[in-house]
């Protein structure tokens, strides 16, 4: 068959929704049948599925809690400004002034070029206006706030007013197409535990511990948590930050993503010849 003459994805919905569902749970088993059917893909149908949860969903549900905000002190030196930067590795800061609760704007990471350049930087100058919103914000109505405004953050704020945390349009856009992933991640249909040009072992974070130790001829407990991520934040205590490197168990690991609230892919370096059928098939 020519395939110019095949129907677009876009006639093919058009035809299947003929049949006029009565709500969204009627929508969703014809989408599921046309998936069946070979007429959309699993990431076609993923992302309809995600478009349409949005809307049930509020900020209070994906935004960074208050806690394990990134933020910049308004009092901080240029130089005490460019390390805090440079270790969360964010685009954008919320700048504050006595206390969480006060967030005078936000700080670009991209405006620091003026300190580097030897030009004269002044925090205050550089701020971009803060946008409050409430904990109740449907995800749709601020995606849609989102795109008008051209903003990329904004600031939760609690019933009382406080500073409840904040949320991205990069939080809001993985709900519906799933984690927005960069250099350092991988194909998700590939193993947990890949073998890279240099030599390392990049790991996903979600690895459950029992293939780790399998891979790695380890013996971590799985008692308290299932996955290697979670294992390296119960050594912590904490959440690990990006670049951070942690020996455990004979290894060396090294946290090549991360975010504030999760870790997602990690390197990590035997100290130690490993078994060659424990490492070799799990990454080829």
């Amino acid at each position: 068959m020519d395939p110019d003459s095949k129907p677009s994805l876009l006639e093919r919905l058009s035809h299947l929704l003929l049949r006029e569902p009565e709500d969204r749970e009627q929508l969703l088993d014809l989408l599921r049948g046309a998936f069946e059917r070979n007429l959309l893909d699993s990431d076609a149908l993923s992302i309809i599925e995600g478009a349409l949860q949005v809307s049930d969903m509020q900020v209070r549900d994906i935004m960074v809690p208050r806690a394990q905000m990134d933020v910049i002190d308004v009092g901080d030196s240029p130089e005490k400004i460019v390390e805090a930067v440079i270790e969360a590795a964010h685009s954008r800061f919320p700048v504050i002034g006595e206390n969480r609760d006060d967030v005078i704007g936000i700080l670009l990471a991209k405006e620091l070029l003026r300190f580097f350049a030897g030009k004269e930087f002044d925090l205050r100058d550089t701020l971009r206006p803060a946008v409050f919103i409430p904990e109740s914000k449907r995800l749709n109505v601020l995606l849609r706030e989102f795109r008008a405004s051209r903003n990329h953050m904004a600031i939760v704020v609690d019933e009382y007013g406080g500073v409840a945390g904040l949320v991205t349009i990069e939080d809001v856009l993985e709900q519906i197409v799933g984690d927005i992933e960069d250099e350092y991640d991988f194909d998700e249909a590939a193993d947990n535990i890949v073998l890279d040009n240099a030599g390392h072992y990049r790991v996903k974070a979600q690895t459950e511990i029992a293939d780790f130790n399998h891979a790695f001829a380890t013996d971590f407990s799985d008692a308290e948590c299932d996955t290697i991520g979670g294992l390296l934040i119960a050594h912590l205590g904490r959440l690990p930050k990006r670049n951070e490197v942690v020996q455990l168990g004979g290894l060396r690991f090294q946290v090549l993503r991360a975010d504030s609230r999760r870790v997602h892919t990690l390197l990590v370096n035997p100290q130690r010849d490993l078994p060659l059928s424990a490492t070799a098939a799990e990454a080829e």
